[in-house]
């Protein structure tokens, strides 16, 4: 009974987080953006996740180019490390992780936020003044998540790849020329396309569950905090479940 109670709760999640999604798609369409409140969501997503993300993306790149560097030294293909470093972090590595720290920066800060707002009735008092919570809260944050996160990815791959190359050049002693020329040769245009895509899409993921959790969460400080914890674990979930398909299908598309 309970596994049968949980799966409705779920799908009935599903459902309005389906309907909050076309509500956002509607009002991205049809009404008036708050540009303040973009910018300001702009800054507080993307200006101050920047070192998180640097940092993640640098050691990535490092430990990744050590690990591969180990393997391939035993068949001696040294050169080739940059390669997998530059191959792994533009399609795959770059845009997860990010999600996954974007996800648990800034996600738990918008279902934290929007959750206290619906717990002390600010959201009520919005509507009261005829101002539609969706257009005022949510859409800024979605289009700020949107822009911010392939900046974001984008910083994460050069810098990963920067800190491997400095690691293969100055600790693991390899030619930098072949090291440099190999990377190049093996990294296609479609790879960091795939990179930029993905990170777009978990963009959206993040704000809208985010959001969503925030919007519906029960009263009290108890349930503010769980909103914020599902809001993080449930976007990571999300992120790592649709990285799977989302390879395939760019695969397909763009041919990498």
């Amino acid at each position: 009974m309970n596994g049968l109670t949980w799966v409705k709760e779920w799908l009935e999640g599903l459902g309005q987080l389906s309907l909050l999604t076309r509500e956002v798609v509607v009002s991205l369409f049809s009404r008036r953006l708050d540009v303040r409140q973009l910018i300001y969501q702009i800054y507080f997503i993307g200006a101050k996740s920047q070192s998180v993300v640097l940092i993640t993306g640098a050691f990535t790149g490092m430990v990744l180019a050590a690990q591969t560097y180990f393997q391939f030294h035993k068949v001696r293909m040294d050169t080739a490390t940059m390669a997998v470093v530059s191959v792994s972090m533009c399609s795959e590595l770059g845009p997860v992780l990010t999600g996954l720290m974007v996800a648990g920066r800034v996600g738990a800060a918008l279902a934290a936020e929007l959750g206290t707002m619906r717990v002390t009735e600010q959201i009520d008092a919005l509507r009261t003044l005829a101002t539609h919570p969706v257009d005022y809260l949510i859409v800024p944050r979605l289009l700020a998540t949107l822009i911010a996160m392939p900046i974001l990815t984008a910083a994460s791959i050069s810098f990963g790849i920067i800190a491997g190359y400095l690691v293969g050049t100055s600790y693991l002693k390899i030619e930098p020329a072949y090291l440099w020329y190999r990377m190049v040769q093996h990294t296609s245009p479609q790879d960091v396309a795939t990179g930029l895509i993905k990170s777009l899409i978990y963009g959206g993921i993040i704000a809208l569950i985010s959001c969503y959790k925030g919007m519906t969460c029960r009263e009290g400080a108890e349930g503010v905090g769980r909103a914020t914890t599902e809001a993080v674990v449930y976007s990571a979930i999300t992120i790592l479940i649709s990285n799977f398909f989302l390879t395939l299908a760019l695969n397909r598309l763009l041919g990498t």
